[in-house]
């Protein structure tokens, strides 16, 4: 460190410190701290294996802060049982019923619905459920996409795709892989996606509690899930995110929105104008 500094510039050297001290104090702050996340499903879920891989990530980049985080399982009976006050934010594979009664029971953290497609629970304000999963309705819209661009071919359309290698996709795919001996599909994005997110927003904001971490997710998210671009939430608790093209053989073809359809960076094209309810 003294041969670089005596080559390296007073004002850079001033720079460096000044971020090796914050980068210190930071740590110190934060030593020690312990975040708890639930997840609550009635069955089992591949969204459950997504969010322990980004536990697991986010375990390895907590080290240096003296961070932890936790991720503990509950039925949705078992759940009624539990202390709420415990977790900074609840993942949830139910149906959507069950999603809305959730949210309105802890209305002050954030509930991520990771699996439940209903177009019905985009148009209900309920300002704490965040969908990290794509509404049916986006779904329709990349199909009617690649369709304009490609009228004879039969597509499936999906939120991820194991043979997704742009953005570091390659890396997720291959640390999933790993961990749990299988591919990575749309449900286990949106585990690590809803899990990812939160962890990134901790790290920078330790002493946040549940309800900030919300207003933080829906306001100041810059996330781009290895998706290439940046992904936030609209009013309603959408994830905006592009979705993956694969043919009837499992081919992936492309990504929507489609360029030369509509704008690629469009992610509004997906969805957005068929939700009824832009929340406030």
């Amino acid at each position: 460190m003294r041969a670089l500094m005596a080559n390296t510039p007073m004002a850079v050297c001033t720079v460096l410190a000044l971020g090796l001290c914050l980068l210190a104090q930071q740590a110190g702050a934060s030593k020690g701290r312990t975040f708890h996340f639930a997840f609550i499903a009635d069955a089992n879920s591949p969204a459950l294996s997504g969010a322990e891989q980004g536990i697991i990530e986010a375990n390895l980049q907590g080290q240096f802060l003296g961070i932890q985080y936790v991720l503990e399982k509950f039925s949705s009976a078992a759940w009624d049982s539990a202390r709420p006050d415990k977790y900074m934010a609840i993942l949830a594979d139910l149906p959507a019923e069950k999603l809305v009664a959730l949210s309105r029971s802890n209305p002050i953290r954030a509930i991520f619905n990771l699996t439940a497609k209903d177009d019905q629970l985009r148009t209900i304000c309920t300002p704490n459920l965040l969908h990290t999963i794509a509404s049916m309705n986006m779904y329709r819209d990349a199909k009617q996409q690649w369709l304009t661009k490609q009228p004879v071919v039969e597509i499936t359309v999906s939120g991820w795709h194991q043979d997704f290698v742009k953005f570091a996709a390659r890396d997720l795919n291959k640390r999933y892989r790993k961990t749990f001996s299988q591919p990575m599909d749309e449900l286990a994005w949106s585990g690590w996606a809803a899990v990812k997110m939160t962890t990134d927003l901790i790290a920078r904001h330790v002493d946040a509690p549940p309800s900030a971490l919300l207003r933080l997710l829906k306001t100041e998210l810059a996330f781009d899930g290895q998706k290439g671009i940046t992904l936030d939430f609209r009013p309603n608790g959408q994830l905006r995110q592009p979705l993956l093209i694969a043919d009837s053989n499992g081919r992936l073809l492309g990504e929507a929105p489609v360029r030369g359809v509509v704008d690629a960076n469009d992610l509004d094209s997906l969805g957005y104008a068929a939700e009824q309810a832009d929340c406030p």
